[in-house]
């Protein structure tokens, strides 16, 4: 039985994991850096110790065995795929809540995971073996001939990603790409893809357990996509029939099945506009977008992490999926700058209280943004019974929520919401970027009345104004429909 964790992460996906934590009555401790030391989620935990960084394996396992933890939790991101991470936290005899080291090798590598779903039968893009020898890979592109996708063999999150259209500057290209990849992940290898377009992104959401079973507890569309990272995520995906669906869900399993797979993970698949599914990758981790899975199923997916960690047995062959849910990624970034991150300090946060609309916030008013870190400020999430009702409901939570400092995408978010596009669900992995063209074309406006808001608040600042603003303060509650 678990009693005491360390959450080996920060920002908001700390606050959320030790919400769940609590309710099942468990302790919680916190890591935090310098640059972190007044951020929200270092109060929210039970106890919290300094650290010199999130990717320091030693450290972090020391602070776990000093605090008396029973297990640790590494979150997204940072350690969360890393297998020598895990091994450290078991070879320390704790437990990690995450997938097994060896599940974490074979599928954390891309090469590998794609040999492992032809193994099962599944579908992949055509494409290059890996290869860190750039001539290699230059002569490899034009043998399958343009467009090609370049990935890091090691990772993911877009680091080392690059589109090729043509020739032109191709190895300028591949050798960027070698860079990121390498400073990202200590891995130069690249692997090149056939670029299918247009083509929607769709993840299956699996949860393993100890006994060999392997659950897909449904699908997210993910094609709204910014530098190759997600911003707006739904479930269930409206492209996609229930034949493909099914599909999809058949080949998660396998795949998952294949390398005795335990606890959450993510498979993602390309779906072409014709219908045909190709694999991409597995996820060895939780996800940034699990509350759309979460609002639709009604399972808690981080409970369910440490109900596998704790060696039980998960019998989920009932599950119902009712609704429709949408979440959408607040950064602070210029969307007019090509989505480059922003920083200071958050002047005024207040959002929305709207039935079955969810908020999981990192920050409060006061909390300084800076570039040291991931600049994502909250995500929100809609539930309703239907597609429309859930989009409807996001975009009127988007224009009551007032939040004022940095450069953030609101107000895009608001834009892209109340698209054509979005309405009528013709989101492709390329839509993003034409929605933006649009939206710097229109020059898309905040609505008059937070335009208003801001100025007053702005001139009470200056000492201009009269009387004071009252903010709400306080990160808002998880709601569940």
């Amino acid at each position: 039985m678990i009693r005491k964790v360390l959450i080996a992460n920060r920002g908001e996906i700390a606050i959320r994991v030790a919400r769940t934590l609590k309710e099942m009555g468990i302790k919680t401790v916190g890591i935090f850096t310098k640059n972190d030391e007044n951020w929200p989620f270092v109060y929210v935990v039970d106890e919290a110790y300094p650290v010199s960084g999130y990717l320091n394996i030693d450290e972090i396992v020391e602070v776990a065995l000093r605090a008396g933890c029973d297990a640790v939790h590494p979150g997204y991101g940072f350690l969360s795929e890393n297998p020598r991470f895990a091994e450290a936290v078991i070879s320390a005899g704790l437990i990690f809540i995450g997938p097994s080291p060896l599940s974490m090798e074979l599928v954390g590598d891309k090469a590998k995971a794609k040999e492992i779903a032809k193994r099962v039968g599944v579908p992949v893009v055509p494409g290059l073996p890996p290869s860190e020898d750039p001539k290699e890979i230059y002569e490899g592109i034009l043998k399958i001939g343009f467009p090609v996708l370049l990935k890091a063999v090691g990772g993911g999150g877009g680091k080392g990603m690059k589109l090729v259209r043509n020739e032109e500057n191709l190895m300028e290209v591949i050798l960027s790409a070698q860079r990121e990849a390498f400073e990202a992940f200590g891995d130069g290898r690249l692997i090149a893809e056939k670029f299918v377009f247009p083509a929607r992104h769709v993840e299956v959401q699996i949860m393993g357990d100890k006994f060999g079973n392997v659950y897909a507890l449904g699908e997210r569309e993910c094609s709204l996509q910014r530098r190759h990272q997600k911003i707006v995520e739904e479930s269930p995906s409206v492209g996609i029939t229930e034949e493909i669906r099914e599909k999809l869900f058949d080949y998660a399993v396998r795949i998952g099945k294949e390398v005795n797979y335990e606890n959450a993970g993510t498979c993602e698949f390309l779906v072409s506009e014709s219908g045909e599914v190709y694999f991409l990758e597995v996820n060895a981790r939780l996800q940034v977008e699990h509350p759309v899975t979460e609002m639709v199923t009604g399972l808690d997916l981080v409970k369910l992490q440490v109900e596998v960690a704790e060696g039980k047995r998960l019998d989920l062959g009932g599950i119902h999926r009712r609704g429709h849910s949408i979440e959408v990624r607040i950064y602070a970034e210029d969307p007019e700058s090509g989505f480059l991150p922003s920083s200071g300090k958050i002047l005024a946060l207040e959002f929305p209280h709207i039935p079955g609309i969810r908020v999981d916030a990192g920050v409060v008013e006061g909390t300084e943004i800076t570039p040291f870190y991931d600049p994502m400020i909250a995500k929100m999430i809609s539930y309703a019974p239907d597609r429309e009702q859930a989009r409807r409901k996001l975009v009127s939570a988007l224009k009551e929520t007032l939040l004022i400092g940095p450069n953030t995408n609101q107000h895009f978010l608001i834009y892209l919401l109340e698209s054509p596009d979005f309405i009528y669900g013709k989101t492709y992995t390329h839509t993003v970027e034409e929605i933006l063209r649009r939206y710097k074309e229109e020059k898309f406006r905040l609505p008059k009345d937070i335009e208003n808001f801001v100025r007053n608040y702005r001139e009470v600042e200056r000492g201009r104004g009269e009387g004071e603003i009252e903010i709400w303060r306080k990160i808002p509650p998880k709601v569940y429909p």
